[in-house]
Protein backbone atom coordinates (compact mmCIF):
# COMPACT_ATOMS: atom_id res chain seq x y z
CA UNK A 1 0.00 0.00 0.00
CA UNK A 2 1.38 3.37 -1.00
CA UNK A 3 1.39 5.70 1.99
CA UNK A 4 3.62 8.80 2.02
CA UNK A 5 2.30 10.10 5.35
CA UNK A 6 4.66 10.53 8.30
CA UNK A 7 3.60 10.98 11.91
CA UNK A 8 5.39 14.20 12.78
CA UNK A 9 7.87 16.83 11.65
CA UNK A 10 10.85 15.03 13.16
CA UNK A 11 10.07 11.96 11.07
CA UNK A 12 9.57 14.17 8.01
CA UNK A 13 13.16 15.49 8.07
CA UNK A 14 14.84 12.36 9.43
CA UNK A 15 17.99 11.44 7.54
CA UNK A 16 18.71 14.82 5.96
CA UNK A 17 22.50 14.65 5.82
CA UNK A 18 25.22 17.15 6.58
CA UNK A 19 26.32 18.86 3.37
CA UNK A 20 22.97 18.36 1.64
CA UNK A 21 21.68 20.68 -1.05
CA UNK A 22 18.18 21.69 0.09
CA UNK A 23 15.64 23.21 -2.29
CA UNK A 24 13.28 25.45 -0.29
CA UNK A 25 9.89 26.44 -1.65
CA UNK A 26 8.48 29.90 -1.18
CA UNK A 27 8.31 33.37 -2.66
CA UNK A 28 8.84 35.60 0.33
CA UNK A 29 6.44 34.16 2.89
CA UNK A 30 4.05 32.62 0.36
CA UNK A 31 4.54 28.87 0.09
CA UNK A 32 7.45 28.84 2.51
CA UNK A 33 7.67 25.59 4.56
CA UNK A 34 8.28 27.26 7.92
CA UNK A 35 7.43 24.20 10.01
CA UNK A 36 9.93 22.08 8.10
CA UNK A 37 12.64 24.72 8.56
CA UNK A 38 12.11 24.57 12.32
CA UNK A 39 12.17 20.77 12.22
CA UNK A 40 15.43 20.79 10.27
CA UNK A 41 16.90 23.16 12.84
CA UNK A 42 16.00 20.66 15.57
CA UNK A 43 17.28 17.74 13.48
CA UNK A 44 20.77 19.22 13.37
CA UNK A 45 21.96 18.85 9.76
CA UNK A 46 24.75 21.33 9.01
CA UNK A 47 27.02 22.55 6.19
CA UNK A 48 23.90 22.93 4.04
CA UNK A 49 23.58 24.53 0.62
CA UNK A 50 20.20 26.26 0.51
CA UNK A 51 18.44 26.98 -2.80
CA UNK A 52 15.62 29.50 -2.42
CA UNK A 53 14.10 32.60 -3.96
CA UNK A 54 14.92 34.73 -0.90
CA UNK A 55 17.52 34.54 1.84
CA UNK A 56 15.03 34.35 4.68
CA UNK A 57 13.38 37.06 6.78
CA UNK A 58 13.73 37.94 10.41
CA UNK A 59 15.57 35.39 12.55
CA UNK A 60 13.33 32.34 12.34
CA UNK A 61 12.55 29.75 9.69
CA UNK A 62 15.17 29.73 6.95
CA UNK A 63 16.95 32.63 8.64
CA UNK A 64 16.98 30.58 11.84
CA UNK A 65 19.07 27.91 10.12
CA UNK A 66 21.56 30.61 9.17
CA UNK A 67 21.60 32.08 12.68
CA UNK A 68 22.50 28.62 13.99
CA UNK A 69 25.42 28.35 11.55
CA UNK A 70 23.89 25.45 9.63
CA UNK A 71 24.10 27.02 6.17
CA UNK A 72 27.38 27.12 4.27
CA UNK A 73 26.04 28.54 1.02
CA UNK A 74 22.84 30.01 -0.35
CA UNK A 75 21.79 30.01 -4.00
CA UNK A 76 19.05 32.57 -4.57
CA UNK A 77 17.71 35.50 -6.58
CA UNK A 78 16.92 38.04 -3.86
CA UNK A 79 19.43 37.84 -1.00
CA UNK A 80 18.67 41.41 0.12
CA UNK A 81 14.89 41.40 0.21
CA UNK A 82 13.03 43.10 3.05
CA UNK A 83 13.92 41.55 6.39
CA UNK A 84 16.93 39.53 5.24
CA UNK A 85 19.02 40.85 8.12
CA UNK A 86 20.71 37.59 9.04
CA UNK A 87 22.06 36.93 5.57
CA UNK A 88 23.51 40.43 5.34
CA UNK A 89 25.23 40.09 8.72
CA UNK A 90 26.76 36.73 7.82
CA UNK A 91 27.77 37.74 4.30
CA UNK A 92 29.51 40.91 5.47
CA UNK A 93 31.38 38.81 8.03
CA UNK A 94 32.45 36.29 5.37
CA UNK A 95 30.54 33.48 7.11
CA UNK A 96 28.26 32.44 4.25
CA UNK A 97 28.72 31.96 0.50
CA UNK A 98 26.34 33.34 -2.11
CA UNK A 99 25.58 32.21 -5.65
CA UNK A 100 23.33 34.84 -7.17
CA UNK A 101 21.02 33.68 -9.96
CA UNK A 102 18.37 35.58 -11.91
CA UNK A 103 14.95 34.24 -10.97
CA UNK A 104 14.20 32.69 -14.35
CA UNK A 105 17.61 31.05 -14.48
CA UNK A 106 17.11 29.61 -10.99
CA UNK A 107 13.78 28.10 -11.99
CA UNK A 108 14.97 26.77 -15.34
CA UNK A 109 18.08 25.15 -13.85
CA UNK A 110 15.85 23.20 -11.48
CA UNK A 111 13.44 22.33 -14.28
CA UNK A 112 16.35 20.92 -16.28
CA UNK A 113 17.32 18.75 -13.32
CA UNK A 114 13.71 17.56 -13.05
CA UNK A 115 13.53 16.73 -16.75
CA UNK A 116 16.89 14.96 -16.86
CA UNK A 117 18.37 17.55 -19.23
CA UNK A 118 22.04 18.44 -19.36
CA UNK A 119 21.48 22.19 -19.09
CA UNK A 120 20.47 25.07 -21.33
CA UNK A 121 21.83 28.15 -23.08
CA UNK A 122 20.53 31.52 -21.91
CA UNK A 123 21.18 35.10 -23.06
CA UNK A 124 20.81 36.25 -19.45
CA UNK A 125 24.11 37.18 -17.75
CA UNK A 126 26.11 37.43 -20.99
CA UNK A 127 29.05 39.85 -20.48
CA UNK A 128 28.25 40.28 -16.79
CA UNK A 129 29.89 39.03 -13.61
CA UNK A 130 27.13 36.45 -13.30
CA UNK A 131 28.43 34.81 -16.45
CA UNK A 132 32.10 34.80 -15.47
CA UNK A 133 33.71 31.41 -15.86
CA UNK A 134 30.74 29.88 -17.65
CA UNK A 135 30.79 28.40 -21.14
CA UNK A 136 29.43 30.65 -23.89
CA UNK A 137 28.23 29.84 -27.37
CA UNK A 138 27.07 31.90 -30.31
CA UNK A 139 23.82 30.67 -31.83
CA UNK A 140 22.36 32.42 -34.88
CA UNK A 141 24.47 35.47 -34.20
CA UNK A 142 23.59 35.82 -30.52
CA UNK A 143 25.82 34.90 -27.56
CA UNK A 144 24.45 32.62 -24.85
CA UNK A 145 25.72 31.42 -21.47
CA UNK A 146 25.47 27.73 -20.62
CA UNK A 147 23.67 26.98 -17.35
CA UNK A 148 23.89 23.56 -15.68
CA UNK A 149 21.02 21.69 -14.00
CA UNK A 150 20.44 22.45 -10.33
CA UNK A 151 19.45 19.30 -8.46
CA UNK A 152 18.63 19.00 -4.77
CA UNK A 153 19.32 16.20 -2.35
CA UNK A 154 16.19 17.32 -0.50
CA UNK A 155 13.23 19.60 -1.24
CA UNK A 156 11.25 21.21 1.58
CA UNK A 157 7.81 22.13 0.28
CA UNK A 158 4.54 23.66 1.41
CA UNK A 159 1.28 22.40 -0.06
CA UNK A 160 -2.33 22.99 0.89
CA UNK A 161 -3.94 19.54 0.83
CA UNK A 162 -2.61 16.06 0.13
CA UNK A 163 -3.69 12.43 0.18
CA UNK A 164 -1.69 9.43 1.38
CA UNK A 165 -0.30 8.89 -2.09
CA UNK A 166 1.38 12.30 -1.88
CA UNK A 167 -0.75 14.11 -4.46
CA UNK A 168 -0.55 17.84 -3.65
CA UNK A 169 -2.65 20.91 -4.18
CA UNK A 170 -1.46 24.46 -3.47
CA UNK A 171 -3.15 27.62 -2.29
CA UNK A 172 -2.97 30.40 -4.88
CA UNK A 173 0.49 32.04 -5.10
CA UNK A 174 1.91 29.61 -2.52
CA UNK A 175 2.40 27.32 -5.50
CA UNK A 176 5.42 29.29 -6.85
CA UNK A 177 8.63 27.18 -6.93
CA UNK A 178 7.23 24.23 -4.99
CA UNK A 179 6.15 22.02 -7.92
CA UNK A 180 9.46 22.39 -9.76
CA UNK A 181 11.48 21.74 -6.62
CA UNK A 182 9.44 18.62 -5.89
CA UNK A 183 10.59 17.15 -9.19
CA UNK A 184 14.20 18.34 -8.93
CA UNK A 185 15.15 16.70 -5.62
CA UNK A 186 16.04 13.14 -4.68
CA UNK A 187 13.89 13.41 -1.52
CA UNK A 188 10.77 15.61 -1.57
CA UNK A 189 9.14 16.44 1.77
CA UNK A 190 5.88 18.40 1.96
CA UNK A 191 4.07 20.02 4.87
CA UNK A 192 0.36 20.46 4.25
CA UNK A 193 -2.62 21.94 6.06
CA UNK A 194 -4.73 18.81 5.64
CA UNK A 195 -4.36 15.21 4.53
CA UNK A 196 -7.60 13.93 3.01
CA UNK A 197 -8.86 10.51 1.98
CA UNK A 198 -8.09 9.09 -1.44
CA UNK A 199 -10.56 10.41 -4.00
CA UNK A 200 -11.32 13.65 -2.15
CA UNK A 201 -8.89 15.71 -4.24
CA UNK A 202 -10.24 16.89 -7.56
CA UNK A 203 -7.74 15.45 -10.08
CA UNK A 204 -7.92 18.72 -12.01
CA UNK A 205 -6.56 20.57 -8.96
CA UNK A 206 -3.62 18.25 -8.28
CA UNK A 207 -0.51 20.17 -9.32
CA UNK A 208 2.19 17.84 -7.99
CA UNK A 209 1.44 14.13 -8.51
CA UNK A 210 2.37 11.83 -5.67
CA UNK A 211 5.03 10.25 -7.88
CA UNK A 212 7.30 13.19 -7.01
CA UNK A 213 6.62 13.28 -3.26
CA UNK A 214 8.30 11.01 -0.71
CA UNK A 215 6.97 12.28 2.63
CA UNK A 216 3.89 14.27 3.67
CA UNK A 217 3.24 15.68 7.13
CA UNK A 218 0.05 17.40 8.25
CA UNK A 219 0.58 20.49 10.35
CA UNK A 220 -2.89 22.04 10.25
CA UNK A 221 -3.74 25.64 9.45
CA UNK A 222 -2.68 27.18 12.73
Amino acid sequence: MIDKRVKNLAEAVAGVADGATVLCGGFGGAGSPEALFEALLEQGATDLTIVANNAGTGRTGLAGLMVAGRVRKIVCSFPRSAGSVVFEELYRAGKIELELLPQGTLSERMRCAAAGLGGFYSPVSVATRLGDGKETREIDGRVYVFEKPLKGDVALLKGDRADRWGNLTYRKSARNFNPTMAMAAALAIAQVSQIVELGELDPELVVTPGLFIDRVVEIGTG
